[in-house]
């Protein structure tokens, strides 16, 4: 008999999102379930990790099943690297991170938690696919995700992903039959047009609240945005390699003087 997969599971919403417990109902019936998250929202976390303080992990007891669960105190990075290090007992077959409340498309990809947490796992050599919906809503409903969620997870353990590779998977906030099909496309070229709400607290201090409005500066209908924006499932494969190597010669070629 083919074992079953053994897929870790975590998000930046935390441990009790809707988004993560829609997750967990899925991969349990595709494989082996062990879930390490967050205790607390992690949103735009980034990549960060904790080094200037102690990690917890708690084991949580639930009537959903024989899965465990491990509420963690740190980001979602840390629950990647605390499961596959320390509370897991082989390696997993696959990281699935989500269903993150909120787009996490075009440059978004930078900020999220949820993906970082994809992108940990693929560092480690671990397929790794980060999901989100468009909806930010903590009540949102996550039943429209289920097929896409799925079939894109089958289709990652059928048949692997690149060595340095990930998948950020976005999905509009519609019905299931409103949804017109899957792309696979490139992150949209887009940013925040950021500014700062500056307050005075009661004792004279100035404070800031970040505000801003997304802005897409790409017009191609091969992206992820364009995607979304007409009612597809956005797949874009990310890789975790900086290095923009269609550049270097050039670079290269500079008189650098001393």
């Amino acid at each position: 008999m083919n074992k079953k997969p053994l897929i870790l599971i975590t998000n930046d919403d935390g441990i009790n999102a809707s988004g993560i417990r829609t997750l967990i109902t899925i991969m349990k019936t595709i494989g082996e379930v062990i879930v390490v998250a967050p205790d607390s929202p992690q949103s735009g976390m980034g990549h960060a990790i904790t080094l200037d303080s102690t990690l917890y992990a708690e084991e949580l007891h639930h009537n959903e099943g024989d899965h465990k669960e491990y509420s963690c105190s740190g980001t979602p990075a840390d629950c990647v690297k605390l499961g596959i290090r320390e509370l897991l007992d082989r390696k997993p077959d696959l990281c699935v991170s989500g269903i993150n409340h909120g787009s996490n498309s075009s440059i978004n990809v930078i900020y999220s938690g949820t993906m970082s947490a994809a992108i940990e796992a693929g560092i480690e050599g671990i397929p790794a696919i980060g999901f989100s919906l468009l909806n930010y809503k903590w009540n949102a409903k996550f039943d429209s995700c289920i097929p896409y969620v799925k079939t894109i997870t089958e289709n990652v353990l059928a048949n692997g992903l690149p060595n340095g590779v990930v998948l950020n998977v976005n999905i509009p906030d519609i019905s299931e039959q409103a949804v017109k099909g899957i792309k696979v496309c490139r992150q949209a070229r887009a940013n925040w047009v950021e500014e700062f709400d500056k307050r005075i607290n009661p004792q004279g201090k100035d404070y800031y609240w970040l505000t801003g409005k997304f802005v897409n500066l790409d017009h191609g209908e091969d992206t992820d945005e364009w995607a979304l924006s007409n009612n597809y499932v956005s797949v874009v494969p990310v890789q975790f390699d900086l290095t923009a190597h269609e550049h270097i010669e050039h670079i290269r070629n500079w008189k650098f003087k001393l």
